[in-house]
C-alpha cells in the first residue's frame, strides 16, 4: 500500500495573535490531518515549520517538529529529485504537500510532485483552504465563469504593454477573465500599465492582502482608474500580495 498525499493549503499572511492566527483561515479538519503527519515537502523548510508551530498551538504534532521531516521543492530542484521525494509515500508513509502561501500546485513548483504521484498511482489528497486566486475571482464582480491565470507578467515595460494588450483582447473576445500578480514592490508600476494600455471601459480590479483584516478590493473600469489615480487615490497596496484582474467590454 502507498501512503496518501495531501495537498495541505497554507494561510495568505496573518493578522491575529499566534494562538487564533489560523482558526479562520484553515479548516478544523485539515489542521487536524496535518499535525498527523511526520514527512512534508515544502518550497522552504522554515516557513513550514513556522506553519506547523501555529497548528501545533492546538493540535499536537504528531513528533516534536525537530523529529519531522522536511523536504524542499522549488524552482532550483532539479527533476531527478522528485523521485525520492516521493520514495516515502511509495514505502506506503503518508506525506503532506505545503505551499508557501494559499493553495499547493497552483502556480506552485508542487504540481510536479501531484503530477508523478498519480503516475505512480499514489493517492492525492487536495485539501480545502485559501486561494487568493479563487479569492480575488469571487470578490471581483468579473466573469467567474471562464477565467484564466496568467502568472507574472513580463517585467520589461514595452514586452508588458504588449501583453497586457493581448490579455485584454482575448478577455473582450472570449469574455474571459484575465488575472496576474505582480512582485509586490512593482503594484504600482503595473496598474499604471493597465491604465495606460487598457481600452476606459474595461473592467480592472486589485485585490490585495486578501483574507487579512488590512485586504482591500476595487473593481472600476480604466477610465475610473486614471482619474483616481490622477487625483493621487491610488491603492493601498505597496509591498502587499495583490492579484489584478480584467475583463474588457
Amino acid at each position: 500500500m502507498t501512503g496518501t498525499l495531501y495537498l495541505i493549503p497554507n494561510h495568505l499572511g496573518l493578522s491575529d495573535g499566534p494562538e487564533d492566527a489560523l482558526d479562520h483561515i484553515i479548516p478544523e479538519q485539515v489542521r487536524r490531518i496535518t499535525s498527523q503527519l511526520d514527512y512534508f515537502v515544502a518550497e522552504n523548510a522554515k516557513t513550514a515549520r513556522a506553519f506547523l508551530k501555529l497548528i501545533n498551538t492546538k493540535h499536537p504534532l504528531a513528533k516534536p517538529l525537530q523529529e519531522i521531516t522536511i523536504s524542499e521543492l522549488n524552482v532550483n530542484t532539479p527533476a531527478q529529485a522528485l523521485a525520492s521525494l516521493l520514495a516515502p509515500l511509495l514505502a506506503g508513509r503518508d506525506a503532506g504537500l505545503v505551499s508557501e502561501a494559499g493553495v499547493p500546485a497552483v502556480a506552485d513548483p508542487g504540481a510536479d510532485l501531484v503530477r508523478l504521484a498519480h503516475q505512480h498511482g499514489v493517492k492525492v489528497r487536495p485539501l480545502v483552504g485559501p486561494s487568493s486566486i479563487l479569492l480575488a475571482v469571487m470578490a471581483s464582480g468579473l466573469n467567474g465563469q471562464s477565467f484564466a491565470f496568467n502568472g507574472y507578467l513580463p517585467t520589461d515595460a514595452a514586452l508588458r504593454a504588449k501583453r497586457i494588450k493581448e490579455l485584454e483582447s482575448r478577455s473582450r473576445s472570449e469574455k474571459q477573465t484575465q488575472l496576474f500578480i505582480e512582485t509586490p514592490y512593482r503594484n504600482a508600476a503595473m496598474l499604471e500599465a493597465l491604465v495606460t494600455q487598457c481600452q476606459p471601459s474595461t473592467l480592472i480590479c486589485v485585490a490585495t492582502d486578501l483574507s487579512l483584516e488590512t485586504e482591500s478590493i476595487q473593481t472600476l473600469n480604466g477610465g475610473q482608474w486614471k482619474k483616481q489615480l490622477a487625483a493621487g487615490k491610488a491603492p493601498d497596496f505597496h509591498k502587499k500580495p495583490t492579484v489584478f484582474l480584467l475583463l474588457g467590454q
